[in-house]
């Protein structure tokens, strides 16, 4: 689908010289990747403060420890003796999770979280980060 959204921009005369992320830049648009992510980040915040309809006991283990870096609600990454559950949802989500500021993380609402999150990722462009 990327390669896609590459391509389909591309075809714009105007931007047809500009490296992708300018040409998504100038459309006002995110890149898939990025869609993906936030999507993630979002059913996270949803399912650590009980918010999904989904019941899924032990999904993410909160990290016990009260001083940690960037936010409070760190999850624990788990280990795994096997590589495919290295793509568990979970897992892939985790290292992003944990590395949002403390204001974002403890919104009241996912609509506060999205906006947050968003406010964030447009002043600070270069921190999007994948798993």
């Amino acid at each position: 689908m990327e390669k896609i959204q590459r391509k389909v921009t591309k075809m714009i005369p105007e931007l047809h010289n500009l490296s992708y992320e300018r040409r998504l830049q100038r459309l006002e648009l995110t890149s898939l990747e990025q869609r993906r992510l936030r999507g993630q980040l979002i059913e996270t915040f949803k399912h650590l403060n009980g918010l999904n309809n989904v019941t899924l006991q032990g999904l993410f283990e909160r990290n016990g420890n009260v001083r940690t870096r960037n936010n409070s609600q760190k999850v624990l990454l788990r280990n795994f003796k096997i590589s495919q559950a290295m793509n568990f949802f979970p897992v892939k989500i985790t290292a992003t999770w944990n590395q949002l500021s403390e204001n974002i993380v403890p919104a009241g609402t996912v609509n506060t979280f999205k906006n947050r999150l968003d406010k964030f990722w447009i002043t600070n462009p270069s921190s999007i980060t994948s798993y």
